[in-house]
């Protein structure tokens, strides 16, 4: 079984600024704020969370749920 990861790279889309942050395990980022643009990220639409639109890995409840799906 894969390890789940917790850390993703955040790409802001509107400056490019890019900060390596540690993901909640169990629960999705809704907001943050972008220390290069000042902007408020928000998931796309159909995404649980701003790593999920942003971030290098998406979040550890998508990573599990893909895992089981994998394994199922």
């Amino acid at each position: 079984m894969t390890d789940i990861q917790t850390s993703s790279t955040i790409t802001c889309p509107h400056c490019g600024t890019r900060k390596t942050e540690e993901m909640p395990t169990d629960a999705c980022l809704f907001f943050y704020d972008c220390e290069g643009s000042g902007e408020l990220l928000k998931p796309h639409k159909g995404d649980c969370c701003v790593f999920c639109s942003f971030g290098t890995v998406p979040c550890p409840p998508i990573q599990e749920k893909r895992l089981a799906e994998g394994n199922a």
